[in-house]
């Protein structure tokens, strides 16, 4: 786990990229090298209109592009500003199927400034996928994201 970090600050420490290709490249990377992260992606917050806006990711296409705010995983994480870690997704009542092959989420919210700003969202097609070492993994990722934050930068996402 130690490279994997080392290779996430180097990602994100690289000025040479734009601030968006450095979050498509790292989602590639959590895909590529955790086999149990079968998709990986960021949603972005329109808190006006409290939707949650698809950004860059790795994986299968999803239709989910624009989630209101207390619907299915990724949506209830944006109401609460707690992850959220389901090992079954049958077991949940308000999810949103994205694709037949999940079989567990993880959604781990995007602070800037104490503000919910967004998620990373991490399916896998394995049950019981996630454990309390990726909630943690992922909130330090998410921490080092807000840390190279563009000032003043909105995801294009939010403005569709």
């Amino acid at each position: 786990m130690k490279a994997l970090r080392e290779a996430v600050q180097k990602l994100l420490q690289n000025e040479t990229e734009l601030f968006e290709t450095k979050l498509q490249k790292l989602c590639d990377l959590l895909q590529s090298t955790l086999p149990h992260y079968t998709w990986v992606g960021f949603y972005f917050a329109n808190s006006e209109q409290k939707t949650l806006h698809l950004g860059p990711y790795a994986g299968s296409a999803t239709d989910h592009t624009c989630i209101p705010f207390g619907k299915g995983i990724c949506g209830q994480v944006a109401e609460s500003n707690d992850y959220f870690l389901v090992p079954d997704v049958k077991a949940q009542d308000n999810y949103i199927a994205c694709s037949l092959s999940v079989k567990s989420e993880l959604v781990v919210p995007l602070f800037l400034q104490d503000k919910n700003i967004g998620q990373i969202d991490i399916d896998s097609d394995q049950i019981e996928a996630f454990s309390e070492q990726d909630v943690h993994f992922l909130q330090w990722v998410n921490s080092q994201i807000a840390q190279v934050w563009p000032q003043g930068y909105i995801p294009k996402e939010i403005h569709a």
